[in-house]
């Protein structure tokens, strides 16, 4: 049991704005939710005798204080602030949610409470001055801002957090979490709500905050993030050029310092439909944004974690302007992975994507460098790597691009086929590679001709500089028998 002792106004005082409160009041004793059993209308008539001093500052610190309040409808308007702002104050009380059994009625009374806010926030039944929009902000900031437990990967000692292996996490307090999450979302929602004033309690310092929450391992917990993080986004342009700076910032502590990251995916998300929302011509922010962050996010380790998003906004930019398609193109060679299958399949995957977007221009800036890694990938011994670079011959566009250009690729591809035909293990790849042959032969008979014969003079020359450096060696073990023969 607690005190609200009504006192005198001073100096600190003078700048805030005084809650209604009914002349004379005396102090008030907040009892325990056990010892309230009035009737509502008796609830309404003892709130509007609450002194103009209840703030959020007074939130208790005990949960054994938490109370049961009358409902906002039933108060006349004279006082619904007040009570509004109690109700606030029950719902910074924290709980420890992994004792099921312990305050369990308190825990319920708050859960309560939270959802008859969120209904309030969503109808608009109680419309909300900048001082109880400000109260609900930091009771939001009492309940989200927390420090998360450790990662999977810190308690076990491994390498990365993998979903695959690892359990997934799940906040004992979600069921409280998520209502305090749908209640600032509905709040952002509103129609109500003024951004004008709304960016004062929305600032620099919450976005900072709530962008370090992405951080949790908990799935659903990012879900809530990530869209109620896009709906700032959409309604405080004056906050947009920070957010973007922000997730750029934790983008590059990713790439260049951890490798270690929950929310990767979520922002890729978010950034995905910002991209689709830019304007052309870009700005060099957007564009330095590309080739500093997106294009070496490939080259993290756990890239398969959030590569389908990563793909989504290469190729967007792609689409935006085909100009970025070379930049895209020799990024993705730069960090071509060398001996993870999986990750060059994803890689082959996004390439075609990026091809899709290519005009006949840029094409022939990365063409050379980019048929010789395609050379590559043809003969993996994976079936999967070869067979997903044998597919690209299967995109009407990218074989186009092919044939307009067959004089160059041709001979830098010519020689992986013809290993495929003759040593690769897999019969698809087998079948694969004689309909990419045949396509060529169709599209230039005398090139493929003329390829063809060079290439069996450098296989004949080939096999003549094995044989002779077989002799040779043939050549030094006699020389070395002999002498030690001599030796001897």
């Amino acid at each position: 049991m607690f005190k609200i002792i009504k006192r005198k106004k001073g100096k600190s005082d003078a700048g805030e704005t005084p809650l209604p409160s009914a002349p004379g009041a005396p102090d008030v004793t907040v009892n325990h939710a056990s010892r309230i059993a009035d009737a509502a209308g008796h609830h309404a008539a003892r709130v509007s005798e609450v002194p103009q001093l209840v703030c959020l500052a007074n939130a208790p610190a005990d949960p054994s204080v938490v109370e049961v309040l009358p409902l906002l409808k039933d108060v006349p308007a004279s006082g619904c602030h007040i009570l509004f702002v109690r109700k606030l104050q029950i719902c910074c009380v924290h709980f420890d949610f992994t004792d099921v059994m312990k305050y369990a009625r308190e825990k319920e009374i708050k859960r309560q409470t939270v959802t008859e806010l969120i209904d309030i926030v969503h109808t608009g039944s109680c419309k909300m001055n900048e001082q109880m929009q400000e109260d609900l902000i930091k009771m939001i900031s009492i309940n989200i801002f927390r420090s998360l437990p450790p990662a999977s990967y810190e308690c076990t000692g491994g390498q990365s957090g993998d979903p695959e292996e690892d359990d997934l996490f799940l906040d004992p307090g979600w069921a409280h979490m998520q209502l305090v999450y749908e209640l600032l979302l509905r709040y952002v929602l509103s129609s109500d709500m003024d951004t004008r004033a709304a960016k004062k309690y929305l600032d620099h310092a919450f976005l900072l905050k709530f962008l370090d929450l992405f951080e949790t391992e908990d799935l659903r917990e990012r879900e809530y993030l990530k869209t109620i993080l896009h709906c700032i986004y959409g309604k405080f342009m004056v906050h947009r050029p920070f957010i973007r700076k922000a997730i750029n910032n934790i983008f590059y502590r990713f790439i260049f310092e951890t490798e270690r990251h929950n929310g990767i995916g979520e922002l890729l998300e978010i950034i995905g439909s910002i991209i689709n929302g830019l304007a052309l011509p870009m700005r060099e922010e957007h564009k330095l944004f590309l080739v500093r962050a997106l294009i070496p996010l490939h080259k993290a380790k756990c890239v398969t974690d959030y590569h389908h998003h990563l793909s989504y906004c290469t190729s967007l930019f792609v689409e935006k302007d085909y100009r970025f398609s070379c930049a895209v193109i020799k990024g993705l060679l730069k960090y071509w992975p060398v001996s993870n299958c999986g990750k060059e399949v994803l890689f082959l995957g996004e390439l075609e994507e990026i091809l899709e977007g290519t005009h006949p221009a840029e094409f022939q800036r990365c063409m050379v460098p980019l048929f010789k890694q395609i050379g590559r990938s043809l003969n993996s011994p994976n079936f999967q790597v070869a067979e997903r670079a044998l597919f690209l011959w299967n995109n009407e566009h990218i074989v186009e691009l092919i044939a307009l250009h067959r004089h160059v690729i041709l001979p830098i591809i010519f020689q992986p086929l013809e290993r495929n035909m003759q040593d690769h293990w897999n019969q698809a790849v087998h079948g694969l590679t004689s309909n990419v042959q045949r396509m060529f032969q169709e599209m230039d008979t005398e090139l493929f001709e003329e390829c063809q014969r060079k290439y069996e003079e450098q296989e004949a020359s080939a096999a003549d500089v094995a044989e002779q450096r077989k002799k040779a060696w043939k050549r030094i073990e006699s020389a070395a028998k002999a002498r030690g023969k001599a030796r001897g």
